[in-house]
């Protein structure tokens, strides 16, 4: 028994709800930060109401990825976790942009900060289980296709999530701008329209892909090994504790070790960019002072800053449709070391620009290393896991994402206000360094199923 060959369009549907769950997670990624500091969140002060992002994957993926592992029901193995954590993520899409109704009971700060701790906690509950299902399905040989499938399907909800309000205000006639304390109809629209993307997006993968049970993982498995003339060591079947994701913390892959360094300064790079963005712009580019957070300037700011984060996301799909090409001549490591630094450079290089308008040319390059950060290190990773591990070691792979964004979160707020005098295009600069750092901690991995051409 063997994993059946997926169809280009089974293959799709497999990842079809990661659209409507990154279109969800770009609306927070380019406007969570406007909206904090609309409800009068200090710029300095950004990164650390943005902690809760990476502190909620710290708690949510690991515990998710252990408990998907060890589930199974009439709904399925994963896709249980794709439904709750959809259904709750939309409620905080809802509800982010509208903190300001409940400021009769709290502040509308506080009322903000929760729903992006909902928000968080939600993409969490969905998306690492999404990691775990493509490598669940998919054969050895197809896992780089699924994965950069993954990626298209990203880069499209991002994009759409990211132009979203600027699209309602320059073709619909929607208003960017509100009263002083208040966020702008175009952004509360397009957090609602965002939440019914989510659900229907992935009610369509959870309708359309049937899992693998565990009792046909296990023949696949057994099947693969006497293909391989390997003994199958047959042991009873112990029910899974809490614990052992301790233990499997400890017993990682060598090769997931040498990628948590890679991942660790990648995404230090974008947390950097997801949070001082807008302010980075409005200060470097439209000449704001940093404690304007209300004029008309500073919301088309943060309007083209949406712009800027729909372009990265938009380059990522023509790249990521490439990599699996471009992994057979190079090696997945090439490619991604490549990749990295590129974006490394194309960070760098935002400082110099001209004008705002110039600021697409360095998204191209950061484009082309979110492609390659979402789908390669995953299809290395993969070859490297013991399938009936893959859920909980995607879980705590994640613990090499959310370090770096709180470690940037803890910091990043104090060297904007101490070390750069509150102008946060500084805060992007250590993004490129810290990009091209992992660009050249890549060399050290080791690949064990590369699939790189002779």
């Amino acid at each position: 028994m063997q994993k059946r060959r997926l169809s280009a369009l089974e293959i799709t549907n497999l990842s079809f709800g990661f659209l409507g769950i990154q279109m969800g997670f770009a609306l927070q990624n380019a406007n969570a930060s406007r909206i904090l500091q609309t409800f009068g969140a200090d710029v300095h002060e950004l990164s650390w109401f943005w902690l809760i992002a990476p502190i909620m994957g710290l708690i949510v993926q690991p515990l998710v990825g252990h408990y998907s592992d060890n589930t199974w029901n009439r709904f399925g193995r994963r896709k249980p976790y794709f439904l709750v954590g959809a259904a709750l993520a939309s409620i905080g899409l809802v509800l982010l942009p509208q903190a300001d109704l409940f400021i009769a009971f709290l502040p509308a700060l506080w009322v903000g900060t929760g729903m992006l701790m909902i928000m968080d906690a939600s993409f969490n509950i969905s998306m690492e289980p999404f990691r775990a299902f493509v490598a669940d399905i998919l054969n050895e040989d197809q896992r780089t296709v699924g994965f950069t499938t993954q990626t298209v399907l990203i880069g499209i909800g991002a994009v759409v999530g990211s132009w979203l309000p600027y699209v309602l205000t320059e073709y619909f006639g929607i208003a960017n701008r509100a009263e002083e304390g208040a966020v702008p109809l175009n952004l509360i629209l397009s957090f609602v329209i965002g939440a019914a993307v989510l659900i229907i997006t992935i009610l369509i993968t959870v309708v359309t892909t049937k899992e693998y049970s565990p009792e046909e993982l296990d023949k696949i498995e057994k099947a693969k090994a006497e293909k391989l003339d390997e003994v199958v060591e047959v042991k009873p079947k112990e029910k899974a504790k809490l614990t052992d994701i301790f233990v499997d913390f400890v017993k990682m892959p060598k090769t997931m070790k040498q990628l948590s360094w890679v991942q660790f300064f990648s995404w230090f790079a974008l947390f950097g960019m997801w949070v001082f963005s807008t302010p980075a712009i409005a200060q470097h580019f439209y000449d704001l002072p940093h404690t304007d957070s209300s004029s008309e300037a500073f919301n088309n700011a943060g309007d083209w800053v949406g712009i800027l984060f729909g372009i990265y996301n938009l380059v990522s799909i023509p790249v990521a449709l490439s990599l699996g090409k471009i992994s057979k001549y190079l090696g997945r490591k090439k490619t991604h070391m490549y990749a990295l630094f590129i974006g490394g450079i194309s960070f760098l290089s935002i400082y110099i620009m001209p004008d705002r308008y110039w600021l697409i040319l360095p998204m191209v390059g950061i484009g082309v290393a979110w492609a390659s950060i979402l789908s390669m290190p995953y299809a290395i990773l993969a070859g490297a896991i013991n399938p009936k591990k893959m859920g909980v070691y995607m879980g705590i792979f994640n613990f090499f994402i959310v370090l770096p964004q709180i470690l940037n979160g803890i910091i990043g707020g104090p060297m904007v206000k101490y070390f750069y005098s509150n102008q946060a295009i500084f805060a992007l600069v250590l993004s490129g360094i810290s990009m091209i750092i992992a660009a050249f901690l890549v060399i050290r991995v080791k690949d064990v199923d590369d699939v790189q051409s002779t």
